[in-house]
């Protein structure tokens, strides 16, 4: 029986799908696509490795994987989002993966932890699918810690992001009064010291971040041991 967080998770994606691609770039302005870049970067494998990407949505990740010359399964438990993607997609939750251990050679996955009841185990279950030496890549929206920009960053997701979205749709509506207090409830449940605790519990060394436009948004990386 799905939780009530993945109810909603479902029932949000399908109603943003259509626009999900241009519309994060907008109400980014522009940054999301430049994230995504900076993630696809950090996968470290040889042309024609395997590569899972989680909560794949539309694919924007995976295809910028596959103009690399990787082999992508593209992953994702919204039959909406899948159908606007390209490849080899999979409809499965990111909890319970199909595929046997250390089946791929490395592994995305974008905004996802946000949207399960157990972070710290769904990490320990992508690991679990990633060879020894391969590298797990992952982005997530955080909230500035800089003084001067969580005000601003507090405005924008609180006030502006329901009246931009209202104008596309009822859907982006909610997204847009959504996505501010899900971040900030996130990230006072799982600080980084946290996050960086559960990728280590998962068997994931070398671990890296790098903090995005202000701290807006976060890309980790590691290494399955």
């Amino acid at each position: 029986m799905l939780s009530e967080r993945t109810r909603h998770a479902r029932a949000l994606f399908a109603g943003i799908a259509p626009q999900y691609g241009w519309m994060g770039a907008a109400l980014s302005f522009g940054q999301d696509p430049r994230w995504r870049r900076f993630l696809v970067d950090r996968v470290q494998a040889p042309p024609g490795a395997s590569v899972l990407d989680v909560a794949s949505g539309t694919g924007l990740v995976a295809r910028a994987l596959e103009t690399r010359g990787y082999r992508v399964t593209a992953l994702d438990p919204s039959e909406a989002m899948l159908a606007a993607g390209s490849g080899v997609r999979v409809r499965a939750r990111a909890e319970e993966l199909p595929f046997a251990d250390g089946a791929f050679d490395a592994l995305t996955f974008t905004y996802l932890l946000r949207y399960v009841d157990d972070p710290a185990a769904t990490l320990a279950e992508l690991a679990r699918v990633v060879r020894p030496g391969g590298t797990v890549v992952s982005l997530e929206f955080a909230v500035p810690t800089e003084r001067w920009a969580l005000p601003f960053w507090r405005w924008y997701t609180r006030s502006a992001m329901p009246v931009l979205g209202r104008l596309v749709s009822p859907a982006w509506a909610h997204t847009g009064r959504f996505l501010g207090p899900s971040i900030e409830a996130y990230w006072r449940e799982h600080p980084l010291d946290a996050q960086l605790a559960d990728w280590d519990d998962a068997g994931l060394g070398a671990v890296r971040f790098r903090h995005m436009a202000n701290g807006a948004a976060i890309v980790v990386w590691g290494r399955r041991r």
